[in-house]
C-alpha cells in the first residue's frame, strides 16, 4: 500500500481509536497502530477486542484466535504495522510517524497528547487531525499553533469527533449564505450516555485546569467563566425525542470551533438531563456493544439553531453512538486533507476546513441529516 493511505492512528487500542482503526481499513487506509503499550496494540491487531474483532475486521477473528502475523499477513496479504510510541518521548512519535501521509490523535487527555503529536507531525510535515472534546485542549491548539502552522501551510484539525466537529459543520452548513448571525444553539439529545474511560479522564483534566466547580459559556463574543449552577430548560427537539429538559449551558468543544470562524457572538450548547446525570455518576458503566461493529445502543438527536434579526435557520441530525461515530467523521476528514479538499491552512475546524453541506452529505451511511435554511 502507498504511503499516500497510510494514516497512523496515535491511541489506536483506545476505545473510540479501536473504531478509528476499523473504518480507515474499511476505505482503504492502511492504518498504522500507534500506542504505549505493544501488548495492548498486539491484542487489538491479532485478537478480538476490538468490539469483538481484531483491527483488521470481522474476518480475522481466526488470526486473532491464534495471533499470528502469517495469518493475519495472508488474510490482508500484510502484517499490522505496530508501532510503541509515548507522548512524553518525543523520538519514539517521530518514529511512530516515519511513512505517514497524515497522523489521527485519539489519545486523551489531549492537554497532554495534543502538543507532543503536533509537534512530531510538523517536523514530520503530515497534516495532524485529532478528536478532542477538552475545551482547554482544543483552546489550546488554536492559540499555539495558529501562527506557526499557517507560516508553515500546515494541516492542523482540532475536535474532528462528535463534540465540536459534528456540531461545527452542522451549524456552518445551517448558517448558508449568512455571513454572520447572532446565535448559535447547539442542542445534542442522547438517549443515555455512557462514558468511556477516557472521557471521564479528560473531564477530569478539564475541572482541574478551570478550577473546581467553575464552568464556562461563550457570549458577547468571548469565553467567561462562571461559579454559578447552569440553567435547567426544556428544549423542543423534533421528533421522535419531542420536549426534554435539558442542562442549559452546557458547554460542549463547540464554543471554540464554531465561533473560531463564523461571526456569532453568542454561541450555547444543550444537553438532556439525563445523559447529564448518567456523565456525572461514577456508577456509569462504560458503552457496551449492541451490534457486530461495536457501537453501543445510545442514539443522539442533535438539532442546531441559528439566528439573525428575527429570522431562524436549523440543522437536525440523527445516528446511533457518539463513540463509533466519531470515525467516519475523523475519517472522512483525513480522505478529504489527503485528497486536497480542504478549504483553509494552519489550524481550522471542521466547519472552516471543509465544504460543510458536502461533508455531511459523505457522512449518509452514518448519521441522516437535514437542513432548514
Amino acid at each position: 500500500m502507498g504511503s499516500e493511505r497510510t494514516v497512523a492512528v496515535f491511541g489506536a487500542y483506545g476505545h473510540t481509536g479501536r473504531f478509528v482503526v476499523a473504518e480507515l481499513r474499511a476505505r482503504g487506509f492502511g492504518p498504522v497502530l500507534v500506542g504505549r503499550d505493544p501488548d495492548k496494540l498486539k491484542a487489538l491487531a491479532y485478537g478480538t477486542e476490538a468490539h469483538g474483532t481484531g483491527a483488521w475486521g470481522v474476518e480475522d477473528r481466526a488470526a486473532g484466535a491464534y495471533g499470528t502475523e502469517d495469518r493475519a499477513a495472508g488474510a490482508y496479504g500484510t502484517a499490522p504495522d505496530i508501532r510503541t510510541a509515548s507522548a512524553d518521548d518525543p523520538a519514539s512519535v517521530d518514529r511512530a510517524l516515519t511513512g505517514a501521509a497524515a497522523v489521527i490523535n485519539c489519545a486523551g487527555p489531549f492537554a497532554t497528547t495534543a502538543a507532543p503529536v503536533i509537534e512530531a507531525a510538523l517536523r514530520a510535515g503530515i497534516p495532524y487531525l485529532d478528536v478532542a472534546a477538552e475545551i482547554e485542549a482544543n483552546l489550546d491548539t488554536f492559540a499555539h499553533y495558529a501562527e506557526r502552522a499557517h507560516e508553515s501551510q500546515a494541516l492542523i484539525v482540532p475536535a474532528m469527533a462528535f463534540f465540536g466537529g459534528f456540531g461545527d459543520l452542522l451549524a456552518t452548513a445551517a448558517m448558508g449564505d449568512w455571513t454572520a448571525a447572532d446565535e448559535v444553539h447547539i442542542a445534542y439529545g442522547l438517549s443515555s450516555w455512557h462514558p468511556t474511560a477516557g472521557t471521564r479522564t479528560a473531564g477530569a483534566v478539564s475541572r482541574e485546569r478551570r478550577g473546581a466547580g467553575r464552568r464556562i459559556r461563550y457570549t458577547e463574543g468571548r469565553l467567561e467563566h462562571r461559579d454559578d449552577a447552569p440553567p435547567t430548560l426544556e428544549w423542543p427537539f423534533p421528533e421522535p425525542l419531542g420536549p426534554r429538559t435539558v442542562i442549559g449551558e452546557f458547554t460542549m468543544a463547540d464554543v471554540v470551533t464554531v465561533p473560531s470562524h463564523l461571526a456569532v457572538p453568542e454561541v450555547r450548547t444543550y444537553m438532556t438531563a439525563e445523559a447529564a446525570r448518567d456523565l456525572s455518576s461514577p456508577d456509569t458503566p462504560a458503552p457496551a456493544a449492541v451490534d457486530e461493529r461495536g457501537r453501543s445502543d445510545q442514539t443522539f438527536l442533535v438539532d442546531v439553531v441559528v439566528r439573525s434579526g428575527g429570522a431562524e435557520r436549523r440543522a437536525v441530525a440523527r445516528g446511533q453512538d457518539i463513540y463509533a461515530v466519531t470515525a467516519p467523521l475523523v475519517v472522512e476528514a483525513a480522505e478529504r486533507v489527503l485528497t486536497g479538499r480542504t478549504r483553509a491552512v494552519g489550524v481550522a475546524s471542521a466547519g472552516r476546513m471543509f465544504d460543510a453541506p458536502d461533508f455531511l452529505r459523505a457522512l449518509s451511511p452514518h448519521i441522516s441529516v437535514e437542513l432548514f435554511t
